[in-house]
């Protein structure tokens, strides 16, 4: 087991969330590639360190990791790139598919928690639970990330989500995984 694998939880004693979100107005969700919002729980143990994450997922290889935030409090998606959100710190309450959608997903996630976020799947922060809610923000190798808000004028953008790609290895564990099972 190398250094960067301690810090995380076996993959036979990982809780995983999955979530299928229905559309809701110009936000697609998981509706046009059917690949769900997961919910890795606890996947990095406590005390792993922002840069102890993305030593992880550096030598793991699926994902690069591109900033160190909290997460925008207001509704966005990406068309362009799925996204990989691991907590470094504190604990936050999250929103997932829009905050008018009545099948939306509202979770706390805490230091050590992972998503897998889809790309369509609108996400916002709802509370910084303790003031120090940090993630580290990743995307498959080679990708960019856009800004969208389900807004007019995003249609062509929206319509691309269809030819994305999906990993073809789990971000986090490799070559099992449950990215890979879905």
């Amino acid at each position: 087991m190398t250094r960067s694998q301690a810090a995380v939880t076996p993959l036979k004693e990982l809780r995983v969330s999955s979530h299928q979100i229905p559309s809701l107005g110009r936000i697609p969700n998981t509706s046009i590639q059917g690949k769900p919002l997961l919910i890795y729980h606890g996947a990095f143990h406590a005390g792993a360190s922002a840069s102890r994450i993305e030593s992880h997922l550096r030598s793991v290889g699926v994902v690069d990791p591109q900033w160190r935030y909290t997460m925008y409090s207001t509704s966005h998606f990406h068309s362009n790139t799925q996204e990989v959100l691991s907590v470094a710190s504190g604990k936050a309450k999250l929103c997932f598919g829009g905050e008018g959608n009545p099948h939306r997903v509202e979770a706390v996630m805490e230091q050590g928690d992972v998503m897998v976020v889809p790309a369509g799947v609108a996400h916002r922060l709802l509370e910084d639970m303790d003031g120090g809610f940090t993630m580290v923000g990743s995307y498959p190798k080679g990708s960019s990330w856009d800004m969208c808000y389900g807004k007019e004028g995003e249609d062509e953008k929206v319509k691309a989500i269809e030819h994305l790609g999906w990993f073809d290895r789990d971000p986090i564990y490799g070559h099992a995984g449950p990215a890979l099972d879905v």
